[in-house]
């Protein structure tokens, strides 16, 4: 027993030895690797990271988004990290240049002394630092095409650049700033993913392919890229070109954005499209935040509520397609009001129409018209009713290629909440959610003569210029009504403007065809006597459509609740954007009586700048266009030659155009005053004064 202890007690001495001895050697490596100095006193190695390689996401350049006419909507421009690895140039190099490294990014970042980046640089090279980070600012690409000149960025087919890393990463940016931000969209600043609109709609064809880098880990978690090869670049994503018309879209914005402050209201939108392909050429959407408007919500797309009046259009067309009217049969209206089912049923007009006709029924949008119309054939009919919704494509979206389009809900009798007075409440456009969108193509269709199509916002996306999906107009292979349906639709439509509630935007010009819509506001489950959801939709020329459009106005408020209706509120912005559409778009005009169809000889123009002339005459079939470039006018023989604009000289603007003519008075810093219209035929200050004294001085341009 005691041989056995003495044996046991042997072994634990041997176990506690060969701790020790462990101990021993961990303590010798930790010592020589960090504490143990050389006979001159420095460190035989210095603490330093381990160094580690990581694949690390290279985010790729996210393609652009294109207005209609090539204008850019939305791209990223590069910004770029300077960085330095100090320890590849050989050390002659290193001493010749270091100097002039440090002056030159003194200059461009202006936070530091050119000793103190010089000192930085040179320490880091002695430390055998693998990268250092030279600035935090980003810089842009017009200052890496500067830096690329200079020593340890230079680089030719023959000489690498020494140690200079410039990497990239890109910023969204837009060039027309808030313009129809909420379609276009935005990005998460973390991910660069798109949030909302395009953006986020077109997410994978924008992005391109990120790609997975190799970077070297180093102290204090900086991270230098590893060069990589070929394949391991990222790709590029893919550019969206919109049918957005940027001239429309400032158009309507401009408008919307008027008649919400002059009615103090709360949101509103403006959607314009073209009938026969269903291209938007605007679409603008404003919500009050505080004392201004601003684009944070698409009420266009995802904004339901009750239509109102305007869906009394489907009502009609139901009853016409069933043949259970006639426009010109009478309706007692009576005194303008009447209860169904304990519902008060109530015009807008005090005192009612008394006996009106089916057409005026519609004119005067009436609701005790249409509940009496409704009655007489649908009140038994409930289901057939309701497939007439289905078949004008008003109870499911629109299918718009963009997210966040919101479905419609429009009662039935199989859903839950369908009671004896939903129908009579749904005729003239209650109990139901539906969308700006889906109730403009509806009325789009009309204008196409039954030819329902889809909304588009994107017409092709592509690959540098190869093209990668081409989108064509989708037309519904059967139309949402018949063509005589159509044609007394369009009828009621034009009636609204020329004797009903939007009277008052008729004009001699051209032909509006639409109809107004105003909707109580529900608040707390009951309906709130001057809040209402006022809108007017419609298109133009009525005679030949070319464009629908939708205007809404959300809560306008005022004293006389009278002029807060739909016909006051909603359809004189309808009318200002489709003046200034027919005003635009020259297409739109009749040919003038008394010229040929073959090119004309003569602009009209005494001057001009050659560049809009070119356009100008190659838009109009205008032979005689200048062949020069820049300023040029035209000599008593009908040719075109160079008018000069010398620097320091006021210049001649006898004959231009105002809008050129304030332009280069302006650039010579006078202040212009005007008086008359037309071209410029004289100016109070002679061509060619010097303009040494002038600066703010007032020249005046008379016009004729």
């Amino acid at each position: 027993m005691n041989i056995k202890q003495d044996i046991i007690q042997r072994a634990n001495h041997v176990y506690y030895v060969v701790i020790l001895l462990a101990l021993g050697v961990i303590f010798r490596l930790v010592y020589v690797q960090y504490f143990q100095k050389s006979k001159s006193g420095k460190f035989w190695r210095e603490r330093v990271a381990a160094t580690v390689i990581q694949r690390d996401t290279i985010r790729a350049q996210r393609g652009n988004i294109y207005a209609v006419d090539g204008s850019l909507l939305a791209t990223s421009l590069p910004t770029y990290v300077v960085g330095l690895d100090p320890t590849v140039a050989k050390q002659e190099y290193f001493n010749n240049k270091k100097d002039s490294l440090g002056l030159l990014l003194s200059r461009i970042f202006g936070d530091r002394s050119a000793r103190d980046y010089t000192d930085m640089v040179t320490d880091a090279r002695s430390h055998k630092r693998r990268y250092v980070p030279l600035n935090r600012r980003r810089v842009t690409f017009e200052e890496r095409q500067m830096m690329r000149k200079w020593p340890f960025f230079r680089s030719t087919a023959k000489v690498a650049a020494r140690g200079g890393v410039l990497r990239p990463y890109y910023e969204r940016y837009h060039p027309f700033d808030q313009m129809a931000e909420r379609t276009i969209g935005n990005l998460d600043v973390r991910t660069g993913r798109g949030l909302m609109g395009l953006e986020a709609s077109f997410q994978p064809a924008l992005a391109g392919k990120n790609a997975v880098g190799l970077v070297e880990v180093l102290s204090g978690g900086v991270r230098k890229p590893v060069e990589d090869g070929p394949d391991m670049k990222p790709e590029k994503g893919m550019d969206l070109y919109t049918t957005i018309d940027v001239n429309y879209q400032d158009m309507a914005e401009t408008a919307l954005r008027s008649a919400l402050e002059k009615y103090n209201a709360a949101k509103g939108c403006v959607i314009v499209m073209e009938v026969a392909t269903g291209e938007i050429r605007a679409i603008a959407n404003l919500t009050r935040q505080g004392d201004h408007y601003v684009e944070n919500f698409n009420h266009a797309l995802a904004g339901r509520t009750d239509p109102g009046s305007t869906f009394k259009l489907a009502t009609m067309m139901a009853l016409l397609e069933e043949k259970a009217i006639s426009l010109e049969q009478p309706v007692a209206t009576g005194g303008g009001s009447t209860t169904y089912h304990n519902l008060v049923i109530s015009d807008a007009k005090r005192g009612g129409s008394g006996t009106i006709t089916a057409r005026q029924v519609f004119e005067k949008s009436s609701n005790v018209g249409t509940h009496l119309l409704m009655r007489s054939y649908f009140y038994s009919r409930a289901d057939k009713y309701c497939s007439y919704l289905q078949r004008f494509h008003l109870t499911k979206p629109t299918g718009i290629h963009m997210k966040g389009e919101a479905i419609p809900v429009v009662r039935n009798p199989d859903m839950k909440g369908w009671s004896k007075i939903s129908l009579t409440s749904m005729s003239y456009g209650y109990e139901m959610q539906i969308t700006p969108l889906q109730m403009l193509a509806f009325y789009n269709a009309v204008a196409n003569n039954g030819r329902w199509v889809r909304p588009m916002l994107v017409k092709q996306i592509k690959l540098d210029e190869q093209v990668v999906e081409d989108n064509q107009p989708y037309v519904l292979p059967e139309p949402i009504c018949s063509p005589q349906t159509a044609r007394k639709a369009q009828e009621l439509l034009r009636g609204v403007v020329t004797r009903g509630t939007a009277r008052h935007i008729n004009n001699p010009n051209y032909a509006i065809a639409g109809k107004t819509g105003t909707a109580q506001k529900i608040i707390n489950g009951k309906y709130q006597v001057g809040k209402y959801y006022t809108s007017f939709i419609g298109y133009f020329p009525a005679d030949k459509p070319k464009y629908s459009m939708i205007t809404v106005v959300d809560t306008p408020q005022g004293d006389n609740i009278d002029l807060l209706y739909a016909g006051s509120v909603a359809a004189p912005v309808f009318k200002e954007v489709a003046d200034r559409i027919v005003a635009y778009d020259y297409r739109m005009h009749a040919p003038l009586r008394g010229h040929s169809s073959g090119p004309r000889s003569t602009t009209g123009l005494l001057a001009g700048y050659a560049d809009d002339l070119h356009t100008i005459s190659s838009t109009l079939n205008i032979r005689n266009e200048p062949a020069g470039e820049g300023w040029v006018e035209t000599t008593a023989s009908g040719r075109w030659r160079s008018r000069p604009t010398r620097s320091g000289r006021v210049p001649d603007v006898r004959g231009l155009s105002l809008r050129d003519a304030v332009y280069l008075l302006e650039n010579k810093g006078l202040r212009v005053v005007i008086e008359g219209r037309g071209k410029v035929k004289e100016q109070s200050i002679d061509p060619g004064t010097g303009t040494d004294g002038l600066s703010s001085k007032t020249i005046t341009i008379k016009m004729g």
